[in-house]
């Protein structure tokens, strides 16, 4: 058997590739390089501003030009990096003598020592990872995110007066809405995207084991510590100045939980709503051409929820693997937390997919009303709350005798299918008062949503 050509591992650099892509900007090797590339060169503008070691500030021409090296990284870097990391054995080291290549290219050879000047790797993966997630969580996840919530929002307020029966325990129980019921997937997402949308993204600049040792030997009397806070702070991050040779990704711990909640409460939603398809209280709208089964024509499988269900429960499982490792390194460094790293986009990647899907699933089913109502209709000892606390309220106001209005109801519907003549009849039997029996006469389980609709007005 001969071997295939060069095939992605992944699904998703291969079958899903165009869902995912705008990550790769951020998250690939490549991104990270480039973002390396961004911090080895802000830092030697940075320290050339400052004057420091007799240099001078650099002429906006010469800026300009060090800063496309980040700003149009592409091919030949990529390229550059990988036939020098194959020698070097080390992914930074390759960054630096890239940046050093280039000083020599644009004539700036007279800075070329403070390229990488007084920084462990670690200085510059922690701000290079968080430059990166930062900006595939703002600029791609998050609003794909707040695209699916704004989606379930509409679908709320459109479908807030449709009564639904409830399912509480999978046994009929009080009448909601489809509106209510989609409402509170909006509400605790957009909580927990709130939530993320606040996140921190820390960075360290203090050396090889977090205490500026060889930044004081070069020059004592620099303030060491508020320069690598400027410095960080003017990348868009926050600064860390209590850290062992790494920064202490806490701040990562913390994001990917967050993702991992809101991938949770997704999941929840498609599993909901894939109960919902199959209880024919959502209709799937045809896709032209789409097949369902194989072997079975009709069929029109809910495969979007299915889907995201699946690659919620695979970001899911690799977010709890990052925070879990991320939280501990040996001592003042180990290298596990290395390649974990390199497994966030692989994270977000499977998060993103499942945006997607729920995305175009919602976009893909259509309300059958119709349905909803035949289910009320069919299950109208679902009053019985209604007509038991109604006569404990007439007991309370003295227009009742009745002693167990609980248990009096539970001997009527337990285990039961009671219709409306019968429930009817129940009511113009009861000893309460003529209003309580007008109140509930005119119930039925499709009016008996009490505030369902305007719950929707939080949203």
């Amino acid at each position: 058997m001969t071997s295939l050509p060069p095939q992605p591992l992944s699904p998703l650099d291969g079958r899903y590739r165009a869902a995912v892509s705008p990550l790769a900007d951020y998250l690939s090797e490549a991104g990270l390089n480039r973002a390396r590339v961004e911090v080895e060169v802000e830092w030697l503008i940075a320290l050339t501003d400052r004057s420091l070691f007799g240099t001078a500030p650099l002429g906006d021409d010469d800026k300009d030009r060090l800063r496309a090296l980040y700003l149009e990284f592409g091919q030949s870097e990529i390229d550059w990096l990988a036939e020098k990391e194959a020698v070097t054995r080390h992914d930074v080291k390759a960054v630096e003598y890239l940046v050093r290549d280039r000083l020599a290219t644009l004539g700036l050879d007279g800075v070329a020592e403070l390229t990488h000047f007084a920084l462990t790797s670690e200085d510059v993966n922690s701000a290079a990872y968080a430059l990166t997630v930062q900006r595939a969580v703002t600029r791609v996840w998050l609003p794909r995110l707040e695209a699916v919530i704004e989606a379930l929002a509409g679908m709320a307020r459109d479908s807030r007066d449709v009564a639904m029966l409830s399912r509480t325990h999978g046994q009929p129980a009080t009448t909601t809405t489809m509106g209510k019921e989609i409402g509170v997937f909006a509400w605790r997402l957009r909580r927990v995207a709130g939530q993320v949308a606040a996140s921190e993204y820390l960075a360290k600049f203090s050396g090889a084991t977090g205490t500026w040792s060889a930044h004081l030997a070069a020059d004592p009397a620099a303030d060491w510590p508020a320069i690598s806070r400027a410095f960080v702070e003017s990348l868009g991050l926050g600064f860390n100045p209590v850290t062992t040779q790494i920064e202490s990704h806490d701040w990562q711990v913390e994001l990917y939980d967050r993702v991992r909640h809101a991938g949770g409460i997704l999941h929840n939603l498609a599993t909901d709503v894939w109960t919902y398809i199959s209880m024919g209280y959502f209709t799937q709208i045809p896709v032209a051409g789409a097949t369902g089964s194989s072997t079975m024509p009709h069929k029109i499988n809910p495969i979007r929820f299915e889907n995201a269900e699946a690659n919620l429960e695979i970001s899911g499982g690799l977010f709890g693997t990052l925070a879990q490792t991320l939280v501990t390194s040996r001592l003042q460094r180990d290298l596990t937390d290395s390649t974990t790293q390199r497994n966030i986009g692989v994270a977000f990647g499977h998060s993103l997919l499942a945006l997607d899907n729920l995305e175009r699933g919602l976009r893909e089913i259509s309300l059958a009303p119709d349905v909803l109502r035949a289910d009320l209709d069919a299950n109208w000892e679902v009053l019985a709350e209604a007509i038991q606390t109604v006569v404990r309220a007439e007991i309370a106001a003295g227009r009742s005798s009745i002693t167990d209005p609980y248990a009096l109801l539970k001997d009527l519907t337990r285990g039961r299918r009671v219709g409306a003549t019968e429930l009817a009849e129940f009511v113009h039997g009861l000893d309460i008062g003529d209003a309580a029996k007008e109140r509930l006469l005119a119930l039925s389980p499709a009016t008996y949503t009490g505030l369902a609709s305007s719950v929707v007005s939080h949203l």
